[in-house]
């Protein structure tokens, strides 16, 4: 046993600092909206494209952190599973891209100040905004969509052009993309619309990689995603 203590002690060490090196090269973050009662695909999709990315080279100073809108240390979704929230709203860290999510009652959202002044204040330096599902309603309540192109659920395109008129709404379309706002149905279209958001931050190649990671090309093809990136 005497023997092994070293040898223990090394591991641990070695780790402490392979850790300690991951953390210091994250130096930009994609923080992803959580709060009792989202929908937990809007959630998990993009923290899985995202958090198999940053295990890349080539992604490796980005990491994925949970956002929480209350003064709590974890929320519980819809469907009831239990995540830790990394910050919140009150004392999140610079951002490089922010995702908003749904829930089926959004009121609540809507009318706290605090989350609102939030999505302004973090528009204003992020490169990239993007939303799944009732999310878009989130930066539609803010002013962030006025003069782009956006899409929320299917089915619910009609109610976000009535409600913000100065929104080009687009209808029947998993992802839009108009310049650094990024949109999708929410749900399962969630992950093409990360795997977008991912190409247009690293390379499509780059993405591919993540999508065949994750087996998601064993449902659709590659095409289905490049699809949704701009047009050069």
């Amino acid at each position: 046993m005497s023997k092994l203590k070293p040898i223990l002690a090394f591991l641990y060490c070695t780790a402490a600092i392979a850790w300690a090196g991951n953390a210091a090269a994250a130096d930009q973050r994609i923080g992803i909206l959580v709060y009792d009662g989202v929908l937990t695909s809007d959630v998990i999709a993009p923290a899985e494209v995202f958090g198999v990315a940053t295990r890349k080279a080539w992604f490796s100073d980005y990491e994925v952190v949970l956002i929480g809108v209350e003064k709590k240390s974890f929320i519980t979704t819809e469907e009831g599973v239990r995540l830790t929230v990394d910050a919140t709203i009150y004392d999140a860290p610079k951002l490089t891209a922010l995702i908003s999510t749904s829930s089926y009652v959004m009121d609540s959202l809507f009318e706290n100040d605090d989350l609102t002044a939030f999505l302004k204040n973090r528009a204003k330096e992020v490169r990239w905004l993007a939303s799944n599902c009732s999310g878009a309603f989130l930066y539609a309540h803010a002013g962030l969509l006025d003069g782009y192109k956006a899409t929320t659920w299917f089915g619910g395109e009609k109610q976000l052009r009535k409600q913000f008129p100065k929104i080009d709404v687009v209808f029947d379309q998993n992802v839009v993309v108009d310049r650094n706002r990024i949109s999708s149905n929410g749900g399962i279209p969630s992950y093409e619309a990360a795997l977008v958001m991912l190409s247009l931050m690293s390379r499509p190649s780059s993405a591919k990689e993540v999508f065949e990671t994750i087996q998601l090309n064993r449902l659709i093809e590659w095409q289905e995603v490049l699809k949704y990136l701009p047009k050069k």
